[in-house]
């Protein structure tokens, strides 16, 4: 069981609502250059690359010699950077190709329902009555976000993308979360180095667009050479996000992140308002309170008790094996 006091908690939830700022300002971005010309695949390719990049120096630093360490968590390393992210993101950037970046982001952050779902099947965690109601606010507002209400179009494409992009945000909070030897920023650099070249040697056989242009790239009210929001993706909401997410991950356990991580949708509409003049409407503004309001309830649904799901014909545990938040003596 991992406890958190309110410092380390607090620290958590610093690190994960800045990691959900920076992940937040990648749709906006993105659009932009895929409106410039920039297929999905040849954006994510360079975010990944240079966020490799900047974080390899650091990376190396932190592993200090210790190589064994690759060795002996590659399958995590691999999973994480072949579907958390170069999965992810190319499906989430081919999302925004056909949809809103607010509604794609959203589907993709049903993730935390899954992650629900995974803790309870495979490790026994039985949600907390306040985590479920936390889970069915934020769905609720899920819909209001998309609009469905009022029975607006909405695209199946889109919806099949940003639903890829949900399983690999799923991965990443569960890995992200887990306890490993490997540092966080290594966990990062190589995951990200590994996400290059894999979508890298995919542009190469031509199972992955890699088209890029040098144009410029039109925002709301102003336009931008091409390299300033490549940069923006690869270090701010590339290498950035995923070290800070990571660590905040670590703290507070793959279900409370991922639901703070919901952030993530309301700082994305706030830069598509910003950079693509994307304004949601009432309902879904209504919808975003929601999702926060989901984000209390399940911070306060963490300092329940979860009691595991017995093997068959065997009493119950009464050793909690989820994730806890206490308060100090």
């Amino acid at each position: 069981m991992k406890t958190l006091t309110h410092d380390t908690a607090a620290v958590g939830l610093g690190m994960a609502a800045l990691s959900a700022a920076s992940f937040g300002l990648s749709g906006a971005l993105a659009t932009g250059l895929m409106g410039a010309g920039w297929s999905a695949g040849g954006a994510v390719t360079v975010r990944v690359a240079i966020a490799a990049l900047v974080l390899l120096g650091p990376a190396l630093v932190a592993l200090r010699g210790r190589w064994w360490l690759l060795r002996a968590q590659w399958r995590t390393i691999a999973v994480y950077g072949l579907v958390a992210v170069a999965g992810c993101q190319l499906a989430y950037f081919n999302a925004v190709l056909q949809m809103e970046v607010g509604p794609a982001l959203l589907i993709e952050y049903t993730a935390p329902v899954a992650v629900l779902g995974w803790l309870w099947l495979r490790h026994g965690q039985r949600p907390g009555r306040l985590t479920v109601l936390g889970s069915v606010l934020a769905a609720a507002g899920l819909v209001l976000v998309l609009d469905l209400v009022s029975g607006a179009d909405v695209s199946v494409a889109g919806i099949g993308w940003s639903l890829g992009a949900m399983v690999g945000a799923a991965v990443y909070f569960v890995l992200s979360a887990e306890e490993t030897p490997l540092p966080p920023i290594v966990l990062a650099a190589a995951g990200l180095l590994l996400g290059a070249v894999a979508l890298g040697l995919a542009g190469l056989v031509g199972a992955v667009d890699l088209r890029g242009s040098t144009a410029e790239v039109h925002y709301a009210g102003f336009d931008a050479p091409f390299w300033l929001p490549l940069a923006g993706l690869g270090v701010v909401a590339g290498a950035l996000a995923y070290v800070v997410g990571i660590a905040a991950s670590r703290r507070l356990g793959s279900r409370l992140a991922s639901f703070v991580a919901l952030l993530e949708v309301l700082f994305a509409l706030v830069f598509a308002w910003a950079l693509l003049d994307q304004l949601p409407g009432a309902v879904q503004l209504l919808g975003g309170v929601l999702v926060l309001a989901g984000v209390v309830v399940v911070k306060l649904g963490e300092r329940e008790t979860d009691v595991p799901l017995a093997e068959p014909g065997q009493p119950l545990s009464p050793k909690p094996l989820t994730t806890s938040v206490s308060a100090p003596s």
